[in-house]
């Protein structure tokens, strides 16, 4: 444990489960303070207390990223309990697929909603904020850099067959991404992205189960690869397997650290090598 992170607070959307778990930990493992949220109780109060059981500090903030309120939630809820907001990933999302002449309205909002509007409104929710810090560091002779890590999807990179939807929202999180980084250098925040390639989460699981399912906001949501077509897929990358969660939080992490802190308005790759689908 190198401390990079010692005193920071950080809120990371989706972190009861998978990539957003490892990237909680991750950052609380740095000495960050950390706000976990789930659409669920019990995924998000059991990486708490994950994080609470290696010694570090965490609070759950349990609910839907696209509720028009949530935003202004959990902002306050870092700020009311660590009393600042230096670290915010967007990360909470799901896939919902489908051929663009078969995709219904439902499942072509509900990805622009969670993976573009919902971080639209966190950071609309964050600006207040982070301007009011960043006047008090100014004004108390402190340099402050602020980190903002939002996540996309090699399918927002180069498209991919039946995600016209999400394909769609991912490569509209670029375009926000860079806007923000250009509206908040002024702030000493950096604005960030990561694109990830395949990597292993409930979502991508190799399964002999065709019809395994996921329950998202009362959607039942197929979930899940056939083991032919993820070995497949895995054949395809360099580095002949799919990214563990913890790695994928690594290059969040990346972002965080001082090492990074003039950079800003970039998305990274991480894909193991693959540069195209």
């Amino acid at each position: 444990m190198s401390n990079k992170l010692r005193g920071k607070v950080a809120v990371v959307t989706g972190s009861g489960r998978g990539i957003g778990r490892a990237m909680a930990i991750k950052l609380a493992s740095e000495g960050a303070r950390v706000v976990v949220n789930d659409l669920d109780d019990g995924p998000a109060q059991a990486v708490r207390e994950e994080i609470r059981a290696l010694g570090g500090e965490a609070l759950a903030c349990t609910g839907s990223v696209t509720d028009p309120e949530f935003a202004d939630r959990i902002i306050s809820a870092a700020t009311d309990a660590f009393g600042g907001l230096d670290i915010l990933i967007n990360n909470a999302g799901y896939t919902w697929d489908n051929v663009i002449q078969k995709m219904s309205d439902e499942q072509w909002h509900a990805m622009i909603d969670v993976h573009l509007t919902a971080p639209f409104r966190l950071l609309r929710a964050a600006q207040p904020v982070i301007r009011t810090l960043s006047q008090a560091d100014a004004a108390a002779g402190r340099r402050v850099v602020r980190k903002v890590v939002n996540i996309s999807s090699v399918s927002g990179v180069f498209g991919n067959a039946g995600q016209a939807n999400y394909s769609s929202a991912k490569a509209g999180i670029m375009g926000l991404t860079m806007t923000l980084a250009k509206e908040w250098g002024r702030l000493n925040t950096t604005v960030n992205c990561v694109a990830y390639g395949l990597i292993r989460t409930r979502m991508t699981e190799a399964t002999a189960d065709a019809d395994a399912t996921i329950e998202v906001e009362g959607r039942e949501i197929k979930v899940g690869v056939n083991h032919d077509l993820m070995a497949m897929m895995e054949r395809s990358i360099p580095m002949g397997r799919a990214g563990t969660p913890e790695e994928a939080a690594g290059a969040a992490y990346l972002f965080c650290i001082p090492e990074s802190d003039y950079v800003s308005g970039q998305t990274v790759l991480c894909t193991g090598g693959l540069t195209g689908i």
